[in-house]
């Protein structure tokens, strides 16, 4: 019996009694230990129901004063995220500070978010790594929380070659409905179509976060590859003339119904230029440190930020005010009236 179910057994050779030793199924069989393998399928949700997307936010992470997330005001955000018809959302992203996370907050995240609304929106963990291990394990324990799709970066600093590139990704692939994201501002390293097309045979490969530009996505959408600009300030042109599906997007933070409609109401040049001076504002310094200054203006989060991350400058956060006035506070998340803040409002915390 234990021979059939693949223990490690003893069994009699065929000179003089002596015992002959097999090895037990996990030390020959790969990831036998895990409680998911790659090759298993456990996620149920249609690829094509990702592709489908025009507009996911990378949603930001709200903070408590002793550096735990702040659930409280996280949800909150996704019900506004919710009613203003976002239809995903990237759990952990840059924008959400995955990279300032433990694996433990980051998969709790994802599992609470897919707890709480999956049922009204798409999860996307993102569960990429430059550890081709490190990027496995955490999708196993995304998809076995419940995610919808992963996101995926190519391995930044220790960056890899094309064919190494092409066996990373395909590591993931076959774990559940996958986005690979090209932002080369960040890894230094852009991932080239031909990688993309390598890879496309993959039932799993649910399209592309591209960053690099029109061009690009143009030269995807038109050979049959989903493609959301990973740039806002492309975005509008991305989908109505150069035929990205979407957009995966940090300003659908703050103003969600206007980036609704610039992704389902066709083409609206006159919204997109309203939109360009709280774009810009947003990313005068890296991501995520002006949305992270914004929200706390708006009073929907608190003013906390974990380091590296500090708050704008004074001059910046009454630039945002004026920003808002112009827009209208009435298309911001959030009811509370806009405000400067003083740089003593502002906690930064360096151990959490």
């Amino acid at each position: 019996m234990a021979s059939a179910l693949g223990f490690c057994s003893l069994n009699a050779g065929n000179r003089g009694g002596m015992l002959k030793w097999r090895s037990p199924r996990a030390a020959v069989i790969p990831n036998f230990h895990l409680p998911m393998r790659s090759n298993e399928v456990k996620n149920r949700t249609n690829v094509d129901d990702i592709k489908a997307l025009r507009l996911i936010t990378t949603i930001k992470t709200p903070y408590l004063p002793d550096g735990r997330f702040d659930i409280e005001a996280y949800d909150a955000l996704m019900n506004m995220q919710i009613e203003d018809g976002v239809e995903g959302v990237i759990v952990g992203g840059t924008t959400g500070e995955g990279q300032l996370m433990s694996w433990d907050e980051h998969i709790m995240l994802i599992g609470h978010t897919v707890n709480c609304f999956g049922g009204s929106l798409k999860v996307i963990g993102n569960t990429g790594s430059n550890s081709t291990w490190e990027a496995m394990h955490a999708t196993e324990q995304g998809f076995a929380v419940g995610m919808h799709a992963s996101l995926h970066i190519n391995p930044y600093y220790g960056k890899t070659s094309l064919d190494g590139l092409i066996s990373h990704f395909k590591s993931v692939l076959p774990m559940g409905p996958t986005i690979i994201y090209n932002v080369p501002s960040r890894t230094s390293q852009d991932i080239p179509p031909d990688v993309i097309w390598n890879l496309a045979d993959s039932p799993n490969l649910a399209g592309v976060k591209e960053c690099v530009g029109n061009d690009r996505v143009e030269g995807y959408t038109r050979n049959g590859m989903v493609v959301w600009s990973g740039n806002d300030d492309e975005c509008h042109d991305s989908r109505w003339e150069y035929g990205a599906t979407g957009v995966i997007s940090v300003t659908s933070n703050l103003v969600p119904g206007l980036m609704r409609e610039l992704m389902f109401g066709g083409k609206n040049p006159s919204l997109n230029s309203r939109m360009m001076p709280l774009i810009k504002w947003l990313f005068h310094e890296p991501n995520p440190i002006g949305l992270n200054t914004a929200l706390a203006q708006l009073g929907v989060v608190r003013p906390i930020f974990r380091l590296p991350y500090v708050p704008l400058p004074l001059a910046k956060r009454v630039e945002f005010v004026n920003i808002v006035d112009e827009l209208g506070r009435e298309n911001f998340v959030g009811k509370k009236d806009v405000q400067v803040l003083d740089d003593d409002d502002f906690i930064l915390i360096d151990r959490y």
